[in-house]
This record gives structure tokens, sequence and C-alpha cells, in this order.
């Protein structure tokens, strides 16, 4: 995720790949590039694992929230309460909501150890007993890494390039195995974190290093399918509305041979109008280019699609809960379409004041997510 300033992609970056983001007024955004219709390609009558179409991960949607700021909350006193104002765990109120996956970073080595492998592990246990499904969040980096930063780990910033692929494997096979050691078995892995210029940067700029980025991603997931032989595998971009950007980097993978199954956005509404204003409509204008935008480039790609970071105002619950729902009805007629995962949504105020969180600030629910329980 990013905070406001995070979310413009680099300018100079996309000159230097030949296009401009957001500029081209959205040509082309529910084209299919064969010139059939998704509904031509996919009628949504079969969902097995065995199909050559747009839905071939199966499995039930993802509901999810990202709650890797959970614990580090929780040191510090934050109680967590139901929309009743009963104290209670955070996993289990946003389950009794109707959450049923979670999502969590992972740092190499963060100053503070939250995010490392053993917070992650310890909140992984926590949703496991819980019975939900669980996505891990690779940053590849000690801190945020996201489109204004990239960073390599500081253990890894000397290494050659043959040493980075190397340090990419063991890190990855690391933490799965941790998490294989203590009975929990992710069903999704995440590559990188709002990848829309590759990650790892400058060996895996994709701008400048397009086949290294490849490469690198293709590591991860050899990793990962050792470890978890059927576990599926994202990666991440900033923007989902961007058609120009998320077709970029999707075209970028494919030239590259990277074998991914999921190709994940994040997707902040308010932010797009704060920052552009009307340019792409209402909030909800935003949330419909998105799904136009990811059902177009699910059928160009043969790739299902997700929704891996959403958030809105927190000051307007009532919008927040009107995109929320626009994403999750969305999967009736659009089955390439596996889930959507608030970022944060019990993080009222933290890190310097988040302020897209659907709690309150007394840390209750807000009507947001009973989207999820509809």
């Amino acid at each position: 995720m990013k905070i406001k300033k995070f979310l413009s992609f680099s300018m100079a970056a996309l000159a230097a790949v030949g296009f401009a983001a957001c500029d081209d007024d959205n040509d082309g955004v529910n084209e299919i590039s064969n010139g059939n219709t998704y509904e031509d390609i996919y009628d949504g009558s079969d969902d097995s694992d065995d199909s050559d179409e747009p839905g071939v991960s199966g499995g039930s949607f993802a509901k999810g929230a990202d709650v890797s700021w959970v614990t580090e909350m929780e040191s510090n006193g934050i109680k967590f309460k139901d929309a009743n104002g009963n104290e209670g765990d955070c996993f289990q109120i946003l389950k009794d909501m109707g959450t049923n996956a979670i999502r969590l970073r992972v740092w190499v080595n963060p100053q503070y150890g939250y995010c490392a492998k053993e917070d992650v592990v310890d909140k992984a246990v926590r949703a496991n007993d819980l019975g939900m499904d669980l996505m891990i969040d690779f940053h590849y980096s000690d801190t945020w890494a996201d489109p204004s930063k990239q960073t390599k780990p500081a253990a890894w910033a000397s290494l050659s390039y043959t040493e980075l692929k190397d340090a990419v494997a063991d890190h990855t096979t690391d933490v799965l195995s941790a998490l294989k050691e203590k009975g929990v078995t992710p069903k999704w892995v995440q590559f990188g974190n709002e990848v829309g210029d590759g990650f790892l940067w400058g060996d895996g700029k994709a701008s400048t290093n397009a086949a290294q980025f490849g490469e690198l991603v293709t590591v991860g997931i050899d990793a990962a399918k050792a470890v978890f032989p059927d576990i599926k595998t994202i990666v991440h971009v900033q923007n989902g509305w961007n058609t120009s950007a998320t077709d970029w980097i999707m075209s970028i993978l494919k030239s590259n041979g990277v074998a991914y199954d999921i190709f994940g956005v994040s997707l902040y509404p308010s932010d797009v109008v704060e920052e552009y204003g009307s340019k792409y409509g209402t909030a909800t204008d935003v949330v419909k280019l998105t799904l136009d935008n990811l059902k177009t480039l699910s059928v160009r790609y043969n790739k299902d699609v997700m929704v891996c970071e959403y958030g809105y105002l927190q000051s307007d619950p009532d919008k927040g809960y009107e995109c929320l729902k626009m994403i999750v009805d969305a999967k009736a007629d659009m089955p390439a379409l596996k889930g959507v995962f608030y970022w944060e949504p019990q993080g009222y105020g933290w890190n310097h004041g988040y302020g897209k969180s659907c709690f309150d600030s007394d840390f209750k629910p807000t009507k947001v997510l009973t989207a999820y329980g509809e």
C-alpha cells in the first residue's frame, strides 16, 4: 500500500519505456486483443482446475484483510472491539463479519521485528486456527516496498546478481518452510509488492532490466512451489485502474516467460479522485474502470485476477462500503476475479495517521466489511 505520496508511478520510468501513464483516455479498456468479448471466451460456466481459460485457480472467492500491523498494535495496547463494543480478537471479529482470508507482508530484517519471519508465522497460525485462507506478501526488503521505492534488504545490497537470486530463493524457502513446520499452508504467495516497475532495484527494475525482473520473480515462484507445490502465485502492481501501466507490466511478464497464476492490483478509489479530480469520474467510476480493466487483461493474458489491496477514506464508510460491494458483486459475472483484500482495516490512525481503515476511533468496525457478510 502507498499513502497518497506513493500513488503516482514514476513518470520518468514510464517515459523510458515509451508510454505515458493515464493520458490515453483509457482507449481500448473494454477491448479484447483478439476481437472477441470476455463473454465469448469465458462464460463463467466452468471454473475447474483443468481449464485453459480465466478462472483456472478455482476455489472460493477471497473476502480478505491485510492485518500485518495487528501484532504491533496489540503490543502498543490497542484493544479491538466488535460492532457492539465487546473486546475480542481482531481475527475473530473480522471472521464474524465475513472475512475468510488474511494477507501478511514479510520483511527480511525489519528494525523492530514486526513483519519478520517469526512475527509473520505467529499471525499466520492465528488465521489458520480460525480456518482462514492465507496470502504471504514478500516485499523482498527490510521495510516498505512500493512504487516509490523497491530497496534491497541491507544484507543483500552488495550481492552480485547471481547471489541476489540465491538470496531470493533462500528467503522465500525459509519463510514458507517455517509456516509448513507449523502446519500452515498458504493458499497464495505474492512476489514483491506493487511491482509496477519491478523490485529489488536496480537489478530487478522492469524499465531497465526487464529480463532480470522476470527471472527474479521466477526464482521466487520456483522456491515457493518447491515447498508448496499447489500454492497460487501472484504478481501485484499498483493502480489497477491504469490500463496502460498494467498492460505494460503484464506484457513484460509474458515476454519473459514468468509462469504466475494471478495478476493482482491495488485499488484506492478515493486516492484517484483526490489526485486527478474528475478526470476518471467518481470513486465508483474508478472501481468500474478497474474491474473492466481486469476483465480485459484476464482474457488478453489468460490470467486470473485479484484486488490484493483495497481501501477507502474511513471518514466515508457508506462510500467505502459501496465500492467494496461493487468488487464483491463483480465475481458473479467475472469468474477470473478471485478476491479482494482490505488493506489494514483495523489500522485506525496507525503509522502516521493511516486514514483508510474501516474501524473507528474506538477500534470497532464500521459498516464497510458488512459487504463481505452479505
